[in-house]
């Protein structure tokens, strides 16, 4: 995978700053809608999709142990991070992998919002092939509520020896997040460092229609950051 796609670039720029958005403080409350599901059923192979620092799959291997998690990201930083908390990680798109497949798929956090109509459609193709036959494809997408009312906007935080600055704006289905990134250096100078990132709205039926061989057995609303929800949790099964 090139090192030098822009898009995999920003993606290391938000790895540097996801600590300072809050993605962890709000994770448990994702993460639990997750872990009640798995908790009723049987696997013992998991991957998660875009599995960023691993601090998902650590949980899950602490919860489950199932014999097999592994998580794939294209961020090398993420990646990296994830292998540091001794998880078994790869910088690689699911539908690179040669071979392999799981009881499980999962995709945490809108993953799936990160990709347009045409690469939804490829990625969903591929996770079928990558899901044994009775395993289950778990994600999580924004909704419109999600995009129009939470995420635009501009914000602004600082920590430590960072500042960063967010502005973003939703229009036609596309979400577009740019992000400016200020560090000081050791002689008290900044390091300015930017990046944009795009997610598009997809419904949950524009999702159904490509998998064709699984069927739905949960959809739940996802409330995070206000009292209507801003997410749907979703479940297919092969």
């Amino acid at each position: 995978m090139p090192q030098n796609n822009p898009s995999n670039r920003a993606l290391d720029l938000y790895a540097h700053i996801e600590d300072l958005i809050g993605v962890q403080e709000i994770a448990p409350q994702l993460y639990a809608h997750y872990f009640l599901f798995l908790s009723d059923i049987e696997f013992d192979s998991l991957l998660d999709i875009g599995c960023g620092g691993g601090f998902f799959l650590s949980q899950i291997q602490g919860a489950f142990a199932p014999k097999r998690a592994m998580g794939i990201d294209l961020s090398g930083r993420m990646v990296e991070s994830s292998k540091e908390r001794g998880i078994e990680a790869y910088q690689i798109e699911l539908c690179q992998m040669k071979q392999g497949s799981f009881d499980v798929l999962t995709a945490v956090f809108d993953m799936l919002n990160y990709l347009d109509a045409k690469e939804l459609q490829r990625f969903l193709s591929c996770a079928e092939e990558r899901i044994n036959e009775g395993g289950y494809l778990l994600f999580d997408i924004n909704t419109l509520h999600g995009f129009q009312d939470i995420a635009v906007g501009s914000f602004i935080t600082e920590e430590d020896d960072r500042f960063i600055t967010i502005d973003s704006e939703f229009d036609a289905g596309l979400y577009s997040s740019d992000f400016t990134l200020f560090e000081r250096q050791a002689d008290q100078s900044y390091l300015k460092s930017q990046g944009t990132i795009q997610q598009y709205y997809h419904t949950v039926e524009d999702i159904q229609k490509h998998l064709p061989n699984m069927t739905m057995v949960m959809q739940s609303d996802v409330m995070l950051y206000s009292d209507r929800a801003d997410k749907e949790f979703v479940v297919f099964r092969k």
